[in-house]
C-alpha cells in the first residue's frame, strides 16, 4: 500500500483564524488611550487596527477568518466589514477574556486548529500566522506570539484547552509566564515564537507613529470600511 503525503501548505488551509475586537465606540474602544488621544480619538485607532488585523488575517490565506465582536455584532464597522470581506461576524460570550477566548477555541476546534489574535498588534504580518499555523500542523498543542508587557498577541491551539485560560488574571505582566506554566504543569507540547508588541497605553503610540511613518502600503493606514472622515488618529 503506498501512501502519499500530504501537501504541507494544503494542511495550512484547515487553520482557522478568530480575530477579538470590540467596537469602534467612543468610550468604549481603547479605553487606556483616551487620556492621550480622547473617547473619538482612542476609537478612530480601534477601528484602524481592526482592519489592519483582518486584513493581516485574511491575507495569510489560511482558513476562514472569523471576527468576534463585542457588544454585538451590529455596529456599522463590523458589517461593512464583512460585505467587503467576506468574514463571518460572531458575537463574544459575556464573561471574562479566559471564558471568551475558550467560546472561540471550543466552536471552531470541532473544525481544525485555531490561531486566535486581538486587534492591538500592528506589527503582527501574515508570516507570523503561517508560521504558528505550520506549528499547530506539525503537531504542537499551542502556540504563541509573546507581548513585550508579558501576555501574548497570538494564542493558537489545536483543540480547546481550558486549563490555559480558566482562573487567570488578566492584564497583568505575568499572563504569558502563569500561562506558560499551565502548559508544562500539564503535559502540552507548546511553541513560542519571538515577542510582538501591542498598542495599549499612551507610550505605545510613539513606536506606532514610527510604524505607520515606514510604510505607505494603504494597509497599514486605510481606516477600513465604514470610516467617518474626520482628522487622523496618529498626529
Amino acid at each position: 500500500m503506498v501512501t502519499v503525503p500530504g501537501n504541507p501548505e494544503s494542511d495550512l488551509r484547515s487553520v482557522q483564524i478568530a480575530v477579538l475586537a470590540k467596537a469602534p465606540i467612543a468610550g468604549l474602544a481603547k479605553t487606556r488611550l483616551i487620556p492621550a488621544l480622547g473617547p473619538s480619538g482612542a476609537a478612530r485607532l480601534q477601528r484602524r487596527l481592526t482592519y489592519g488585523a483582518v486584513r493581516c488575517a485574511l491575507d495569510a490565506q489560511l482558513g476562514p477568518v472569523t471576527l468576534w465582536c463585542t457588544p454585538d455584532a451590529q455596529h456599522r464597522f463590523f458589517r461593512a466589514l464583512h460585505e467587503t470581506t467576506g468574514v463571518n461576524c460572531l458575537v463574544q460570550p459575556d464573561g471574562d477574556l479566559g471564558y471568551r477566548m475558550h467560546a472561540a477555541f471550543s466552536l471552531h476546534c470541532t473544525h481544525g486548529p485555531l490561531l486566535l489574535i486581538g486587534t492591538d498588534c500592528p506589527v503582527l504580518r501574515p508570516a507570523h500566522l503561517q508560521a504558528a499555523a505550520r506549528a499547530l500542523r506539525q503537531g504542537n498543542d499551542a502556540v504563541f506570539y509573546p507581548a513585550d508587557d508579558g501576555g501574548y498577541v497570538l494564542f493558537g491551539l489545536r483543540r480547546p484547552q481550558p486549563v490555559l485560560v480558566a482562573g487567570m488574571t488578566w492584564s497583568t505582566p505575568e499572563v504569558m509566564a502563569e500561562t506558560r506554566a499551565r502548559a508544562f504543569a500539564h503535559g502540552l507540547q507548546i511553541r513560542e515564537f519571538e515577542t510582538l508588541w501591542d498598542v495599549d497605553v499612551p507610550s505605545d503610540l510613539l513606536r506606532l507613529r514610527a510604524l505607520w511613518a515606514t510604510f505607505s502600503c494603504a494597509r497599514f493606514c486605510d481606516p477600513g470600511p465604514g470610516a467617518s472622515t474626520g482628522p487622523s488618529v496618529i498626529t
